[in-house]
């Protein structure tokens, strides 16, 4: 199956294609297909972004649209950043990720437990809609590690690794986004 993703997210996009285009479905990007505009994130949920996103570029394109929205909750903040992940500094990775270790300064790493959140929003019609989650559960480093990866990558660490330490395809196999891809491969199955 082909999906615009509702994104202009680099990253995003060669994630999206590196998981689901062994599966059968191949990836547009948004400014492909649309003229250039962005789809406020101003949900309280990622369910709702996610959904928010993929309705509002299939009213404008009329082909199936995909869209996720994920982020970074840890425990120890009470869920934040959350939805306000990618803005948790209102600049860009490098500051999200210094501002995180601050916040984090005095925090030991038996409390430093951390999950990522990935929900996706498939429309493929008025009325056909798919929605899928997935999380990876771990916890906060103590430094930056690592080189792969974008946003909170070299902070989030699973077991002794960063996912920033992980090659793209053990990255994949374990990640929010690529277990929510994988229930979303299960749904269109499914349906035939």
């Amino acid at each position: 199956m082909k999906f615009v993703l509702a994104s202009n997210n680099a990253h995003k996009l060669e994630e999206f294609k590196r998981i689901l285009e062994p599966m059968g479905h191949s990836i547009v990007p948004q400014n492909e297909v649309c003229p250039p505009c962005e789809i406020e994130e101003d949900g309280e949920t990622f369910r709702e972004n996610a959904y928010k996103k993929a309705y509002g570029i299939y009213k404008i394109v009329n082909i199936p649209t995909i869209a996720d929205d994920s982020g970074l909750c840890v425990d120890a903040l009470n869920n934040a950043p959350g939805v306000y992940s990618a803005r948790y500094s209102g600049m860009g990775d490098a500051e999200n990720n210094a501002k995180l270790l601050r916040e984090l300064k005095d925090v030991p790493q038996e409390k430093r437990t951390a999950r990522f959140v990935c929900n996706i929003c498939v429309v493929m019609g008025e009325d056909n809609i798919i929605e899928t989650q997935g999380e990876c559960n771990g916890y906060i480093g103590f430094e930056l590690r690592g080189e792969n990866g974008f946003g909170y990558d070299p902070l989030f660490m699973v077991g002794e690794k960063s996912t920033a330490e992980m090659s793209p395809q053990e990255k994949d196999s374990i990640s929010h986004r690529g277990k929510a891809l994988e229930r979303l491969q299960e749904k269109l199955l499914k349906l035939g």
